[in-house]
């Protein structure tokens, strides 16, 4: 687990750092993806774009976007 996630699971409050990959504006989960992950473990689309305030087809296409990026990736390197 990061540094930031300990000090905030620690402290119980939410984390300020906005330019971390992993911070989402959802206070309940202390503003943190790993520390929603911790607790509720794999989420639907639904509950992800609730945290984000985005749609669940919006949830979907970036999903699908980020599985190409990974699929390439792994392509490449598996050609070297």
């Amino acid at each position: 687990m990061r540094e930031c996630v300990k000090d905030c699971w620690l402290k119980k409050q939410c984390c300020d750092e906005k330019e971390c990959r992993m911070h989402l504006e959802y206070p309940e989960d202390l503003n943190c993806t790993l520390v929603a992950i911790a607790k509720y473990g794999p989420m639907t689309l639904e509950e992800v774009g609730l945290r984000h305030h985005i749609s669940t087809v919006r949830v979907k296409q970036i999903a699908d976007s980020a599985l190409v990026k990974l699929k390439k990736t792994l392509d490449k390197e598996n050609t070297i």
